[in-house]
């Protein structure tokens, strides 16, 4: 099974447009999540350029996002673009570590490579060892724990589509073996 955007949605939009209202929407140059208005029945999550890793990492933010937050443009959060400073780039590691850390569950649920990603490309300050850390750390929670709801009616489904009768094993996730 090929990781494309069309496959993405498709498997998304089948599990959570009846369920949770909302669907997956491909190929914006910025992602973005919009609630449902007068002209949008479905709450959005917009995904940019038809990258599969932008649709796992926007699914991320939404698996986050409690019922309140999705109710808003973005979920209310504040978006700083690149070239942020050291500082504002902590700051943003810190609001980053549960939803990559599902992003990572997401990737390894579809036999996808994951990549940390600092945001920042124009900035001097990549993600930090500290911050990958804390992203491990984060998914060996969710592991030992449980994922929450939606997070794994998603992991779930990408398992069944693209690794069916193999269930997400702790060992799959090493700092060696990303970027």
């Amino acid at each position: 099974m090929q990781h494309t955007a069309e496959q993405a949605v498709k498997l998304f939009n089948t599990l959570f447009v009846p369920t949770y209202n909302t669907e997956l929407v491909c190929c914006e140059a910025e992602p973005i999540y919009l609630p449902a208005d007068a002209e949008h029945p479905h709450h959005r999550i917009v995904f940019a350029h038809g990258f599969f890793a932008s649709a796992l990492h926007e699914i991320a933010h939404w698996c986050v996002a409690g019922k309140e937050r999705r109710l808003l443009e973005d979920f209310g959060y504040w978006y700083e673009p690149d070239g942020r400073s050291a500082e504002r780039q902590a700051e943003f590691e810190k609001v980053e570590v549960k939803p990559q850390a599902l992003e990572w569950i997401f990737s390894r649920s579809a036999d996808f490579q994951f990549h940390f990603s600092a945001d920042n490309l124009s900035g001097e300050v990549g993600a930090s060892n500290s911050f990958k850390q804390a992203v491990f750390e984060q998914v060996q929670h969710y592991l030992q724990h449980g994922l929450p709801e939606r997070a794994k009616m998603w992991s779930d489904a990408l398992i069944d589509c693209y690794r069916a009768g193999h269930p997400l094993q702790a060992d799959e996730f090493s700092l060696e073996n990303v970027f």
